[in-house]
């Protein structure tokens, strides 16, 4: 009887141990293929779901789980100096995936790296309208001297993923990071592989390997899950969630919206973008195509974000006001019956097909004369970033924008200033709000964002601002693990437990 108890007594201590945790592989299905992996891209969601603090890891990391705010990764500690620059302290003991020890000058190299004109670095446009200068002190120690002053500076940087001092300025194929995972295969149109390293400086994962699949039907992922051939898909539609064991909603960061590019006729009359606003019927699409719980957009950022506007109102459905300012524009001049293109990203999200077909529809209603053209993400990027490309002609950019990280900073400036990469339109106004508030602390910050939502909408009329989105995954029932407003841009490994 006695060995009865301590042997049922050691089962069940094994069962609660951390140290005999199971682990293993685990198989995740994405919407869209990586078509690059470099690591000063995983700002955009087809790669930071694969690589951002898998591969690549960043000094500090913004908590999505629970209530630590800004956490330590590969810096330890950080204070601001009375001359208003920045210094981290870095941690120790840590190699990257290639067998380097990591220092102060990975990180010098990795910043001016991202912001070298050798490149097109995406993490670049988040440090737009400031000088940012990087200088190491010591192997563990490094000053970052911004102008003007950025107060969330230390936030900025958890989308400045390190690699080796001497990674090429152009884009690598084979990220070298300090993360919990290096790249082992990589089959173009099949699947990618990362598996788990043993010198990883941090806690070992439970998931020892992690292969990446991509179907572009959401129904086919969520069957995937359903029958065993993957673990995860962390995008499935609001049709196929039905079963609560396995599908989960979560609070969404990305806000859905038509980029309008200013610069083209007729899009540069205020009427007419007035009236593209007002001809669609956002309220339609909710609990049909766009999910139940999905917010209608009056900004880029979601709420709470700092500064978000309550005041702004979303467009009314007016088919009838769309055609009235259409005919007053036409009667000023403007050719209103150009035709206009909306480029729009394949399997950027579930049923964009239908809704930029429905969208397309409401649009002709009222009179205008639309196309739409679907391309995958690296064609996209050519549309929506600049340069933008001689000779096109009018252009309406659908897209899905990610902030998660609680401030406009990381959204305004390179998607509104003058100089911002994927800004369609130049106004001093915005360009003197966005450079007020990126410096200014507390109350001041917050009034200035809400002042700068409130012109970009009401008066530039930036947009076609459509939804905030709530996401819906799959997970099987053999994993321990929910999604977060993060889950569709950074996918962590190692936070999947394996039951």
């Amino acid at each position: 009887m006695r060995k009865t108890i301590m042997l049922a007594a050691l089962i069940l201590g094994s069962a609660l141990s951390p140290a005999y945790a199971a682990s293993g592989p685990i198989k995740i299905v994405l919407p869209e293929e990586a078509d690059l992996l470099e690591p000063c891209m995983a700002t955009r969601s087809n790669i930071g779901r694969v690589i951002m603090q898998n591969v690549s890891e960043t000094l500090t990391e913004l908590d999505v789980r629970g209530d630590k705010g800004l956490m330590p990764r590969l810096a330890e500690k950080w204070e601001q100096k009375p001359d208003g620059s920045w210094r981290f302290h870095l941690r120790q003991g840590v190699t990257f995936s290639d067998g380097t020890a990591f220092d102060a000058k990975d990180v010098k190299y990795s910043f001016d790296r991202i912001m070298s004109d050798k490149n097109a670095c995406e993490s670049r446009r988040y440090f737009g309208g400031m000088t940012v200068n990087a200088q190491v002190v010591d192997d563990r120690t490094i000053d970052f001297n911004v102008d003007p002053v950025q107060p969330i500076l230390p936030l900025l940087l958890s989308l400045v993923t390190i690699v080796p001092e001497g990674t090429p300025l152009e884009f690598v194929r084979e990220p070298v990071g300090t993360g919990p995972y290096k790249l082992t295969n990589w089959t173009p149109g099949q699947q990618i592989v990362l598996t788990a390293r043993d010198d990883y400086w941090g806690q070992k994962p439970q998931v020892t390997e992690a292969t990446y699949l991509f179907r572009a039907d959401p129904a086919v992922r969520a069957a995937m899950v359903q029958t065993g051939e993957a673990d995860i898909s962390p995008s499935i539609s609001q049709l196929d969630a039905t079963n609560p064991a396995t599908d989960f909603s979560y609070l969404d960061s990305e806000t859905v919206y038509l980029r309008i590019d200013h610069n083209i006729e007729p899009l540069n009359d205020v009427r007419v973008r007035r009236a593209l606003n007002l001809a669609i019927d956002r309220e339609a699409f909710i609990g049909t195509l766009v999910p139940d719980g999905a917010l209608l957009a009056t900004a880029i950022v979601p709420p709470p974000t700092l500064g978000w506007n309550p005041d702004v109102k979303v467009f009314p459905y007016d088919p009838e006001g769309a055609k009235k300012l259409l005919e007053e524009a036409k009667a000023d001049g403007v050719k209103v019956e150009t035709p206009i293109t909306i480029i729009a990203r394949t399997a950027n999200f579930p049923n964009v097909t239908e809704i930029m077909e429905a969208i397309q529809s409401q649009l002709q209603e009222v009179g205008f004369k639309v196309d739409l053209k679907f391309v995958e993400v690296a064609e996209h990027e050519g549309y929506y970033s600049k340069p933008f490309k001689e000779g096109r002609g009018p252009l309406l950019v659908a897209a899905m924008h990610d902030n998660s990280k609680g401030d406009p900073s990381f959204s305004m400036f390179f998607k509104y200033a003058s100089e911002g990469t994927q800004s369609g339109f130049s106004d001093p106004k915005v360009d003197d709000l966005i450079r007020r508030a990126s410096a200014a602390v507390g109350d001041e910050r917050a009034k200035l964002w809400s002042e700068l939502i409130a012109y970009l909408h009401d008066e530039v009329v930036a947009d076609v601002l459509l939804f905030h989105m709530v996401g819906f995954s799959r997970v099987s029932e053999k994993l321990d693990f929910k999604p977060t407003m993060a889950t569709n841009s950074m996918l962590q490994l190692s936070e999947i437990g394996i039951k």
